[in-house]
């Protein structure tokens, strides 16, 4: 009996699974009866009659959602369809309880990026009420918004947007968005908008939306239920007729954006378990393949065979859910797919099963079996929705929906066909079309944030801690040798670090276009590393990649260099090439060409930044022109000096200045003397040296003081201000105590010029002082760029400032102790890398200190006395012969400056030559 029992059951279930197996789904004979009206105004009416229920579902559906947004206008749809539920002119309460009163179910408004849409189920006998309510406020609305119901419900969007946010992976929506979309794409930002851009809604804004996109020919009334289609006809015009239509609207067309990298963030949640996220974008809502990418999410994610749960879920359960789904929107889609790893299992593996899983269906497509189970799935979910007559994917709902989009109440039948038509190879020809590498997928992953936890603390915060012992910062020693022609090394040896850093310099620099013409030793040395006799500037660039090093050649004021940083492991090679461009450089006529124009353009944009228009001009009214160091400050030259170079001023600027007798090579890093100077005998032992030319310095002649070079810039939003005086020569005063007192004027943050014009009257954003290097005779300078109405009183707070620090407000001692603290505390990182070492040893070859001056640096900045402070300002600050340079809007300006008893005011343009004299007559007489 059991056995007989078995095999009938057997016969039974294979019976069954027959019958699944040849039942098959034919959308011709789904159907859904409806009345299709199109009111005089525009007005779109469907009706659906069904009587089993005394109940009618009014669905109105409006052609407008955030794609229509303008920028900076995010949200707005969303908002407004708040207030839509905030009463109308003739119903000035609120929809919900209206609605509540009447029995109303299956009551809500929605937005998305291609519609917003209003709905309800009430009793037959409600339906009067509904279409009143709903045609006053869409007919009747504005009269009933003021500022107040605006403002709640901003409020309350802002609220649902931080409700949103605060779930778990509540940012992903927004990372997603604004990564498938490049800004400006009318889906690049979300619904619900930026809260910058919610707190910026008007009034004005809602009067505008209203009559856009609110009039009744952008609008579709679906409405279904136990009711009589004629009769609801005459109902609707009744209370709809007298809408206006509305304007034209502008429609976007499609657009999918085509990425052809990869995208990937990351970020991290308060969540349990880490998300794995892929996105395509896809093609817009009604294509076929729009359609057979909905089928393909069911293949991967819905159902407990479909290969993602099966795979990760359900065998390796190394995941708690997976999703997939094709977003679909009217001008392009995106299809979103996602993991979530359970806690201890590893992100990596599951992701790489992930991608496999999802690649495998790209490369293969699903089975027969597969397609038919989602189908069927399908065709299921949407007779289901039919059983109800609102609410989503209700009756009511399909039509509105298919109406609005595609001007056909019936369209789901198209949608269904191609369903019903999707081959195996049709699914694998849309995957491997939208979701193949080459689509540019973007990946996002959310980390669960850590559990941190805190500790109690002891510390007493009323005051801060104590600073402990500064430690002494250490030079290394410095060793010195010459080569066989006069070349001289030194040498500070540091071990450990992987680098070796050379500098050549040679005593030469801007100031030798004094005997030639103004920009020669920036165009020559620019020019000497762009190629040698062996190699262009290409293989140059491409060798020094290899070895890992870099070198630049340029020139300052005193000097021009050749500088090598390198790897200590490719240091043999890396000479043989700093060799082959300091002795073998080929000036090649295209490089000089291009490098030429190069300096010009520079001095075209240097003659537009107010800063390098003041700098150009600064030295040749201070030091005047018969001085080396007169030409402008960068060493660019002017425009009609560097045009009239060739390539042989060039060679004769090398010929002339580039020898060993006018060179110190400083080096530092971890190598030894001897091997050092055997290494650059064989290289550089062959340089020949020569004679070179002496530079004349003679006292700057200009007697001028308290006077203003006025360079105009109109519409300049700012007045740069830069006054100053020549000072003594580097070593003539003690520079130690000369660095602390800069730092009290105008070096550091908290300096009185800084405090005073940033801190304390916020006209600047940053002002200060110092004094520029030179060997001669250089500059000491304060500076302020400064809101051109606040110029003539900025001019006055840095007159006070600088004679106030020689006269009746000097330095003090809590001062000098501020900034000795601070010069202290930063040496030993100032020395860090063997780069900032070698940067100090050119500074001591430059300027001929001392061996052991930075060696002793740190005991003597400690050990600086406030009178020895207050004796170098008297030496190097003498508030009566400051001159003045600004650069601003003359004609904003002149008027206030005029009034400051300057001597003179000397309009000049960026080149410095006199333009005319601004107010008074000018005498100088200038070559330039």
């Amino acid at each position: 009996m059991k056995q007989s029992l078995a095999i009938i059951f057997l016969v039974l279930l294979g019976t069954h699974y027959m019958v699944a197996q040849n039942f098959e789904f034919n959308p011709n004979d789904i159907n859904i009866a409806y009345e299709r009206f199109v009111l005089p105004n525009g007005l779109k009416l469907l009706v659906h009659e069904d009587h089993k229920a005394p109940i009618v579902a009014v669905n109105v559906w409006y052609h407008v959602g955030s794609k229509n947004e303008k920028p900076g206008k995010s949200g707005f749809a969303h908002l407004f369809e708040h207030l839509m539920f905030n009463g109308s002119e003739n119903f000035n309460d609120d929809y919900f309880q209206a609605l509540e009163r009447i029995g109303g179910t299956d009551l809500n408004g929605t937005t998305n990026s291609d519609r917003t849409n209003y709905f309800q189920n009430v009793p037959v006998s409600a339906l009067d009420q509904v279409l009143f309510l709903e045609s006053d406020r869409m007919g009747h609305l504005l009269g009933a918004i003021d500022q107040e119901k605006l403002d709640e419900q901003r409020g309350v969007v802002q609220n649902e947007k931080r409700q949103g946010e605060n779930q778990p992976y509540g940012r992903q929506r927004n990372l997603l968005t604004k990564a498938m979309y490049p800004k400006g794409h009318p889906y690049s930002w979300t619904v619900i908008g930026e809260m910058e851009d919610l707190n910026a809604a008007s009034l004005e804004d809602v009067q505008e939306w209203f009559k856009s996109y609110y009039g009744a020919a952008n609008a579709v009334i679906a409405i279904a239920g136990d009711v009589d289609s004629k009769q609801v006809y005459q109902k609707v015009l009744s209370y709809f007729g007298d809408i206006p239509s509305g304007p034209t609207i502008i429609r976007p067309k499609v657009d999918i954006p085509n990425f052809d990298h990869d995208r990937y963030d990351v970020y991290e949640d308060r969540v349990p378990e880490t998300r794995i996220l892929f996105a395509w974008n896809t093609p817009q809502y009604g294509a076929r393949e729009d359609i057979h990418l909905d089928l393909i999410s069911s293949i991967l994610t819905n159902g407990k065979n479909s290969r993602l749960y099966k795979k990760l879920v359900y065998e390796d359960q190394t995941a708690s859910s997976v999703v997939s789904y094709q977003g679909s929107s009217e001008i392009a889609s995106t299809f979103i797919s996602w993991v979530n790893v359970k806690a201890g299992e590893d992100p990596d593996k599951v992701q790489a099963v992930f991608e496999s899983e999802i690649n495998r269906l790209v490369n293969e497509g699903p089975t027969e079996r597969e397609l038919e189970r989602v189908k069927a799935d399908y065709y299921a979910g949407f007779l289901k929705g039919l059983e109800r007559i609102g609410g989503f994917g209700g009756i009511s709902d399909k039509l509105a929906s298919n109406e609005t989009y595609f001007d056909d109440a019936d369209h789901f039948k198209t949608t269904l066909g191609f369903v019903q038509e999707a081959t195996a190879d049709d699914i694998k020809n849309t995957a491997q079309k939208w979701l193949s590498k080459d689509k540019g997928k973007y990946t996002l992953i959310c980390k669960p944030f850590p559990e941190y936890t805190i500790e109690k603390s002891s510390v007493d915060r009323s005051k801060l801690p104590e600073l402990g012992a500064p430690k002494v910062s250490k030079f290394p020693e410095l060793e010195r040798a010459k080569l066989s022609n006069g070349l001289d090394i030194v040498l500070a040896k540091r071990k450990g670090a992987p680098t070796v850093v050379m500098n050549l310099m040679f005593d030469a620099g801007y100031k030798t276009d004094f005997l030639t013409s103004a920009g020669t030793a920036s165009l020559a040395m620019n020019l000497m590393d762009e190629g040698t006799k062996n190699l262009d500037a290409l293989e140059i660039s491409e060798q020094l990649q290899l070895l890992g090093a870099d070198i630049y050649t340029y020139s300052s004021q005193d000097n021009s260099n050749l500088y090598l940083n390198t790897l200590k492991p490719s240091l043999d090679a890396s000479i043989d090439l700093f060799a082959d461009v300091l002795l073998n450089p080929s000036f090649e006529q295209n490089e000089f060409d291009r490098l030429k124009n190069e300096q010009i353009n520079a001095i075209k944009r240097e003659k537009s930044q107010p800063f390098s228009m003041a700098l150009r001009v600064m030295n040749k009214y201070l030091y005047g022109e018969d001085h080396p160091y007169s030409n402008p400050y960068s060493g660019t030259g002017y425009e009609k000096t560097v045009e009239k170079l060739t390539r042989k001023d060039v060679q004769k600027f090398y010929d002339t200045w580039i020898k060993p007798n006018n060179a110190t090579l400083v080096v530092s890093g971890d190598i030894d003397m001897i091997d050092l100077k055997a290494k650059l005998e064989k290289s550089l032992g062959k340089w020949k040296r020569a004679n070179v030319p002496s530079i004349p310095f003679n006292r700057s002649k200009l007697n001028s003081k308290n006077t203003l070079y006025l360079i105009d810039r109109p519409e300049s939003q700012q007045s740069v201000i830069i006054a100053g005086h020549l000072t003594k020569k580097y070593g003539d005063v003690s520079e130690i105590a000369l660095e602390q007192m800069v730092s009290i004027l105008g070096g550091n943050f908290t300096s009185r010029i800084n405090m005073n014009l940033r801190e304390d009257k916020h006209w600047a954003y940053g002002a200060g002082g110092l004094v520029l290097g030179a060997k001669e005779e250089r500059p000491f300078i304060v500076y302020a760029p400064v809101q051109t109405d606040k110029s003539a009183e900025s001019v006055t707070e840095l007159r006070n400032e600088i004679s106030d620090f020689v006269t009746n407000r000097p330095a003090t001692q809590a001062e000098l102790d501020k900034v000795k603290t601070n010069q202290v505390l930063k040496l030993p990182g100032q020395w860090e890398t063997n780069a900032s070492v070698n940067g100090s040893l050119v500074n001591l070859v430059k300027y001929g200190l001392p061996d052991d001056y930075y060696q002793k640096y740190d005991s003597k900045v400690r050990n600086l006395s406030l009178e020895e402070v207050l004796d170098v300002s008297k030496e190097v600050v003498h508030p009566e012969e400051v001159n003045w340079f600004i650069v601003g809007d003359r004609a904003k300006i002149i008027d206030n400056l005029d009034a400051l008893n300057f001597e003179e005011i000397i309009e000049i343009d960026a080149d410095g030559n006199p333009v005319k004299s601004a107010l008074k007559k000018t005498q100088v007489d200038l070559k330039n």
